[in-house]
């Protein structure tokens, strides 16, 4: 039976100040009335009901998990005793659901994603689940249709189509974010894709891929796995899952295995990766600004400006900029600059600010 396993532990530095460690950014309304992991959950629910649906997350996100998602088992939300990227995240999740059914099949997707239509998001899992019914050993991943030379996403290329798939391909290369220049031959190439993070495969596959590609993260993940539902699971979590190699479950098994393929997605898909890119999602005003809140801005061009609660910002005379102000925190930075916001946590964190962090 398929199973949806959500992953939802990042920390969301590049929404600082509105996303915080314990509330990140997918746990908050950045881009309609509920949160993006309430958003993915509920696109889940014509596909796979709430005892098949898995959340994966960290200590100090499971509280406010589990407040937002009350339908979901309070035994499914996982929690991680640290990041260790995406492979073991994965390889965790499949033990877990392994232990429950043993044909489990994973649709794995991040929690911080916007889809739409959901419909069409939902037939192209269909289709995904087909291609692994009709052969077990298949790795199937999302590819979305490039709409600009985007240079912060990885991109897939197709090859041969897959018989009675429509719209599924085998997977010949994969390519690292791309100058801007390589990215638009990608596009006039027309058989490339953004690689989305969404993936389905069984469980059993991709444990097997695993321990064929990456034994240290593999053994790892069965010592911890052959205690799932015991009362020794906790203890082998927390005393060894800070051993396991960090790795991308791309990089551990997709770019390396034979049977790598991809459904073409037939949805808009947005990643929700900055501030930057909020403009994109929820559109501008004859300005070209995104306003969110009580804001009010006189003579100002292509600025995101947020304010939560009462409090009124007004802005006068700037352009390209990102204003947010939150109860406790104000955060005034170029628009295109992300590495700057980076820096920037940093620098709040060597001063010991962990309280606004």
């Amino acid at each position: 039976m398929l199973h949806a396993v959500i992953m939802s532990g990042g920390s969301g530095t590049r929404f600082w100040p509105q996303s915080r460690r314990n509330r990140p950014k997918q746990l908050q309304p950045l881009a309609g009335e509920t949160s993006l992991l309430q958003q993915t959950v509920a696109r889940l629910q014509e596909l796979v009901p709430p005892e098949r649906t898995w959340v994966i997350t960290n200590a100090g996100q499971a509280e406010e998990t589990r407040n937002q998602l009350p339908t979901i088992p309070v035994q499914q939300i996982l929690t991680e005793p640290c990041g260790r990227n995406t492979a073991p995240c994965v390889g965790l999740a499949a033990w877990h659901l392994l232990a429950t059914d043993p044909d489990a099949v994973m649709l794995v997707l991040p929690a911080d994603h916007l889809i739409n239509p959901p419909d069409a998001f939902r037939q192209g899992v269909r289709t995904a689940v087909e291609l692994v019914d009709n052969d077990s050993r298949r790795l199937v991943l999302f590819g979305v249709t490039p709409t600009r030379p985007a240079t912060g996403y990885g991109y897939i290329q197709r090859g041969e189509s897959l018989p009675g798939a429509g719209h599924g391909y085998q997977v010949t290369a994969f390519h690292e974010k791309p100058d801007r220049s390589t990215a638009g031959s990608y596009i006039a190439a027309g058989d490339r894709y953004w690689n989305c993070g969404i993936f389905t495969w069984r469980a059993d596959q991709i444990l097997d891929a695993l321990a064929q590609h990456e034994p240290d993260i593999a053994s790892v993940l069965e010592t911890i796995g052959r205690t799932v539902g015991t009362p020794d699971y906790d203890t082998s979590l927390q005393d060894t899952f800070d051993s396991i190699p960090a790795r991308s479950i791309d990089h551990a098994v997709l770019e390396r295995s034979p049977d790598t393929c991809l459904v073409e997605a037939s949805f808009a898909w947005h990643d929700v990766g900055s501030w930057h890119a909020l403009a994109e999602i929820l559109g501008t005003d004859s300005d070209g600004n995104t306003l969110q809140g009580p804001v009010t801005v006189v003579d100002s061009n292509n600025c995101v400006v947020r304010s939560n609660g009462d409090h009124l910002v007004g802005a006068v005379g700037v352009e390209n900029l990102v204003i947010v102000h939150t109860d406790d925190a104000t955060l005034v930075a170029h628009r295109d600059d992300e590495e700057g916001l980076r820096r920037l946590v940093e620098r709040i964190q060597e001063q010991g600010r962990d309280d606004r962090l």
